[in-house]
């Protein structure tokens, strides 16, 4: 039925088996995607929502490397938003609502279009290994297909179960059954693992809703979009969202199923997640509080199904009902279905390389969920440079690791394995050291020359990132060669209440006034003449208004970054002992053997290693 030997084997098939398939299959290893049902390739389990603080960030970031979440994101959206635009550039982070639909579709009929792919439906029940090395997968109906590497993305399958009040039941998802027999095997190979818990809200009937009670939550007036191809356009139309609140009443009812709530009675005892926490969590940590913000949110342009973001819950579904009847607007609800929780296994990330793959099983590697992590775009990532790395490992090339000050995607994958995870893991803005540097604005600068030179991204990309990067560079050279006269700026200087000149000066240093604006300076002709002949877009001048207000802050970022990089050249070998090192704490010695840094840099990173311990290390490399 298969191949004689597949290069790549990728089990399941959510956000980061997706792009964990089609990077390795675009990067031409011979690809199989087996997951349990064709039928829910890339589903929406739970917000149909894509980007957001930081996870924004990290699609822009995908798209540059050549991934697919964004292009499916932009052909899948209903309404797109720049949150945080009333921060500086580093907070911008892009989302969209999605038609969740669609969405699915698109990723199915992308990969189906995607050369060296091949797709199976059945459960993966085991993982072939042999002396150390992987070689395949089993399945649940005993056929075992062999592969020199396999990425396994479980998501919430492995063993998962459901919690809904005092009712529980086997299934990785709403009306899907868990996955079973890949625990058992991982842990008689050596593999340490534990459970994690996530929960989603009720899915409700728009026509039982009165939305003349609640505040419309609109779409950006000039929506952006995510991919930096020409192969997505901005919305021209967008559905809106709306936004209602939980009342003392509320709160109130839904203390009356605290009794019966798996959160509450032992039911549930694994982590849930931390910025993402069920409506009675919050009730019970929060009881200062009166009200909560409830989002409500289309899950398409023509489904009447909406998803009630903030109500994520487990109560019982009778308590479910009736607290949300009491939500303004919510008086004549009908449900789709209820909230429920659910518990499943994971891997703790530590247990891995930078590359995601194994430290135990060669050529075995981890992405999404399993590791610990939470959200699609976090997942998506990680599959994405899963599916790299897989490919490269077998061709025998250089791995592809991102540093911290490269791009999210590093932040996120360097804290998994450096500092390892006890509850769902979420990507912030405040996570990275360099986010100054790592821009949602910027991915493409940062990263497709990387993916470009491993063969991912194409030479359609390398070409418009570099027209963007050298129009940008262009227009910021013209503010700094290009004086302004007193008559042309004071007029802007008067309407902004900024001081006035009274001789020429670059307008380099003029725009570089906090309250002026790009917009401001388009009003002088020659401004305007560049933009025109050049055929600058909004990206570029965008682009340009950035390098120009912070380039102070990006210089000084890029120094300290550079510091740090020297610590990353200093390669620790995989077989260094750190017994003999005695002057290192006994809690360094311990952490340091078990997490086998590849630097000094990501040693310093672990938690209980001191900058003394560091120092030890240091010495003892010569250094």
């Amino acid at each position: 039925m298969f191949e004689s030997e597949y290069d790549v084997i990728v089990v399941g098939a959510g956000h980061a088996g997706s792009e964990a398939a089609a990077a390795a299959a675009n990067l031409g290893s011979k690809t199989l995607l087996v997951t349990m049902n064709l039928q829910t390739i890339a589903q929406m389990s739970c917000n149909p929502a894509m980007g957001g603080i930081a996870k924004g960030q990290i699609v822009r970031e995908i798209d540059a490397l050549g991934g697919y979440s964004g292009i499916v994101s932009d052909n899948s959206a209903i309404q797109f938003k720049m949150l945080n635009k009333s921060k500086g550039p580093a907070m911008w982070s892009p989302r969209v609502q999605s038609d969740r639909m669609r969405f699915a579709e698109t990723w199915r009929l992308m990969l189906e279009q995607t050369p060296n792919l091949d797709f199976y439906q059945e459960m993966i029940s085991g993982i072939i290994v042999e002396n150390g090395i992987v070689k395949g997968v089993k399945t649940s109906l005993g056929l075992e297909i062999k592969a020199r590497s396999v990425v396994l993305t479980n998501g919430t399958f492995l063993n998962g179960l459901i919690h809904i009040g005092e009712k529980q039941f086997g299934g990785g998802r709403a009306g899907e059954k868990a996955s079973t027999g890949i625990t058992k095997d991982l842990i008689d190979l050596g593999f340490e693992a534990g459970r994690m818990k996530t929960g989603t809200p009720p899915r409700v009937d728009g026509r039982s809703l009165d939305f003349t009670q609640m505040i419309p939550q609109p779409g950006d007036e000039v929506p952006e979009k995510f991919s930096f191809t020409d192969l997505t356009k901005p919305l021209t139309k967008q559905r809106s969202c709306h936004m209602s609140h939980t009342s003392l009443d509320v709160h109130n009812i839904l203390r009356e199923g605290f009794d019966r709530s798996p959160m509450f009675n032992g039911a549930i005892q694994s982590t849930g997640p931390r910025y993402c926490p069920s409506i009675e969590d919050k009730i019970n940590r929060f009881a200062d509080k009166d009200r909560h913000q409830l989002f409500v949110e289309p899950e398409g342009w023509n489904t009447v199904e909406y998803y009630i973001n903030g109500f994520s819950t487990s109560l019982p579904e009778d308590i479910q009902f009736k607290a949300l009847r009491q939500v303004k607007g919510f008086e004549n609800v009908k449900f789709f279905r209820p909230g429920y929780a659910i518990e499943y296994d994971y891997f703790p990330p530590t247990q891995l390389k930078h590359t995601l793959e194994t430290k135990i099983v060669s050529g075995l590697f981890f992405a999404g969920q399993i590791n610990g992590t939470t959200g699609y775009e976090e997942a998506a990532s990680q599959g994405l440079m899963a599916g790299i790395n897989a490919h490269l490992k077998i061709k025998e090339k250089d791995p592809f690791i991102l540093q911290r000050n490269e791009a999210y995607i590093g932040v996120l994958i360097d804290d998994l394995i450096t500092k390892g995870t006890e509850e769902p893991y979420r990507m912030f803005t405040s996570r990275a050291e360099y986010r100054t540097l790592l821009r949602q604005d910027n991915a493409d600068f940062r990263l497709t020359p990387k993916s470009f030179e491993i063969g991912l991204a194409d030479e359609n990309r390398m070409r418009k990132m570099e027209e963007k990067r050298e129009k940008s560079k262009a227009f910021v050279q013209f503010f700094k060669e290009t004086s302004s006269t007193p008559e042309e700026i004071n007029p802007i200087f008067e309407e902004k209440k900024s001081a006035l000149v009274s001789q020429s000066d670059k307008m380099f240093k003029f725009f570089s006034r906090p309250e002026i604006t790009m917009e401001d300076m388009m009003q002088i002709d020659s401004v305007k003449e560049f933009i025109r002949e050049n055929e600058l877009d909004s990206e570029m001048i965008q682009q340009a208004e950035i390098q120009v207000k912070y380039s102070g802050y990006i210089a000084k970022e890029k120094n300290n970054a550079d510091k740090l990089n020297r610590l990353e050249g200093l390669k620790i070998p995989e077989s260094f002992d750190y017994s003999k090192l005695k002057s290192l704490s006994y809690e360094a010695r311990e952490k340091l053997t078990k997490i086998k840094p590849a630097t000094v840099s990501q040693a310093s990173r672990i938690s209980g290693v001191s900058p003394n311990d560091v120092s030890v290390l240091l010495v003892y490399m010569g250094r």
